[in-house]
């Protein structure tokens, strides 16, 4: 195996364990930060041009390194999406007999 595969393997790794990193702080935290949903959403972009790069020069670790990418990213987008729904949602009023007239 070459250095060069050892090196763009190794640098895809790295990343991805980054990206689980962030996903456990997302997680931990219930995170709505909307900074964090930005971050995200530009980071799948990013993801998805790379995605591209690595088609037209051929090049698997950064393929794989771009989907993974997209695929965590798109997992933590909708975490924070989905906090941010709860944490909003309003809450549903108690109907309660007295407030009932007949």
């Amino acid at each position: 195996m070459s250095k060069e595969i050892i090196i763009a393997y190794s640098a895809t790794s790295i990343s991805i364990f980054g990206r689980l990193i962030f996903m456990s702080l997302l997680y931990s935290r219930k995170s709505t930060n909307i900074y964090s949903l930005i971050f995200c959403v530009i980071n799948m972009v990013s993801s998805s041009l790379w995605i591209t790069y690595s088609q037209l020069v051929p090049d698997t670790p950064l393929l794989v390194r771009g989907c993974s990418d997209v695929v965590l990213f798109t997992i933590s987008a909708t975490y924070i999406s989905y906090n941010r729904y709860i944490e909003n949602k309003p809450a549903l009023k108690r109907v309660e007999e007295s407030d009932i007239q007949l």
